[in-house]
This record gives structure tokens, sequence and C-alpha cells, in this order.
């Protein structure tokens, strides 16, 4: 099936690693260009000429600015805007995220959405259609007590997803959802990541210790978590025309998972 993405041009946020760059890569498998926003976005360069890397600060007005010239001055406009970018540390709960944490999370995880997302559409508009596909999360539908500012911002992004789907339809714009459960990315593996945490709770080696949690606490009726290139593919599928009627809608890539309500 043809998902009619060559020649289209899209923005991605946090586009240097985990679900990002697995999108990167899958949209510039299909013809795309791809403007890659990160705050350091040298790994982009790997990855060929189909990919404009724009070093930025996302939770900015100048950076995503920065993004979007670039992405105008280089390929003449915007067909499709993955808001990607996202930061989720451990909490030990409500009353220890402090304020400044909690605005943290909603200048990465919500606003930077609301920023590049304001400064893309007027782009999609002119052109008469367009694709935002906005990553959130399982939490949230089910907020994890230990991700409590992250939780929210997903919901948030979730509500938001929904308003510019019916905004912004007859304008030819479709937005659409799509909520990772676990999902080894970096935050697994890096020293002192969940693996790690796993390992040290379970008592067992790394990857024996991912399996326990995917089989026996998460109960995913797949038996694994997930891996970036799931995430990547449902994103790919929401930004082409093969979903050209599906707008305001949530894709789960969860494993099956029963936390999401």
């Amino acid at each position: 099936m043809d998902t009619n993405l060559a020649g289209k041009t899209a923005v991605v946020s946090g586009a240097a690693s985990g679900i990002g760059y697995a999108t990167v890569e899958m949209l510039i498998a299909e013809g795309a260009h791809v403007v890659g926003g990160d705050l350091s976005p040298e790994s982009l360069t790997a990855l060929g000429s189909r990919v404009l890397p724009v070093k930025a600060d996302l939770s900015t007005d100048e950076g995503n600015q920065a993004v979007v010239d670039a992405a105008v001055a280089e390929f003449g406009g915007i067909d499709i805007v993955v808001n990607n970018v996202g930061t989720f540390p451990y909490r030990d709960g409500f009353l220890s995220t402090t304020l400044d944490q909690w605005r943290q999370a909603l200048d990465i995880n919500f606003l930077s959405a609301v920023r590049l997302t304001r400064l893309a559409l007027p782009h999609m508009i002119s052109r008469g259609a367009g694709s935002i596909v906005s990553v959130a999360s399982e939490c949230g539908r089910q907020p994890d007590v230990f991700f409590v500012d992250y939780s929210v911002t997903k919901a948030a992004i979730i509500n938001l997803s929904k308003s510019w789907a019916n905004e912004f339809g007859s304008k030819g714009i479709r937005s659409n959802i799509v909520s990772p459960g676990p999902t080894r990315t970096a935050q697994w593996d890096n020293p002192g990541g969940f693996a790690e945490s796993l390992a040290a709770d379970y008592g067992l080696g790394k990857e024996e210790a991912i399996v326990h949690f995917a089989k026996e606490v998460r109960k995913l009726p797949v038996g694994h978590i997930g891996t970036p290139a799931d995430v990547a593919a449902a994103i790919v599928f929401l930004s082409s025309d093969l979903a050209r009627q599906v707008t305001g809608a949530e894709y789960t890539v969860n494993g099956g998972s029963h936390v999401a309500a």
C-alpha cells in the first residue's frame, strides 16, 4: 500500500533518539523530508540528506520557531507535525514534586506541542491538508503516582489533540494521538535507568527483570515491552494518506496493557 508520503515534509520534535529517531527513519524510508528538532540532534546526520537536524530547545518559543523556519526555508512548507519531545523523570509522589518540576514538565511535554503546532498549522492550512500526530502515553488515561506531572501533561495532550481535530478538520487537517505503553527507549538502558531499577527490585539480571516486568507485573498479553519502532509505525501510518479518514483518534501501542482506561 502506498503511504503517499514521498515528497512530504515532516517536522519531528525530540527527533534524535528513541521513538523520535525511529519515526524519522521510517518517514524518510517512505520518501518524506524530515526536519528533526532536538537539543542534541547530531545523531540524525547518520540518516542522510533527507533529514535536516535543527538544534533547538523545544521548551521555548525560539526553539520551535527555529524548527518551523528551517522546514519552510529548506523544503517550502510543512505537511506533518509529530509532537514527540518529552521528559518523564521518576517522582516520589505529588507532595515531593516541586512547582519548578511541574513547570518544566508542562513546558517540555505539553507547551512544546502547543508552540510547535501553533507555528506549523498556518503552513498546513495553506496547503489544504496536513497531519498532526502527538505522542501521549497510557499514563494519560491511568496516571502513575511515580510520574504524576508527566501523566497530567499526557492527559492534556490527549484533550488538546482532539480539540485540534474538531477545529481544523474542515481545513483538511487531521489530528491523532499515539499512546505508548512500556517502550524500551534509552531511559530503560542508560546507567541508572528503569532496567537497572527493575533488576535491583526483583533480584534478577537486567534482561530477566524486563521479561518478569512485562509478563508477571504488567501482565502484557504479548509478553514483552515495545520498541521505538513499534510506536513509530503507528505514527507513520497516522501521518500518511492510509489514515485519511482517521482523526480525533487515540492509538494505543501498549502490548494489550489493561492499565489504560
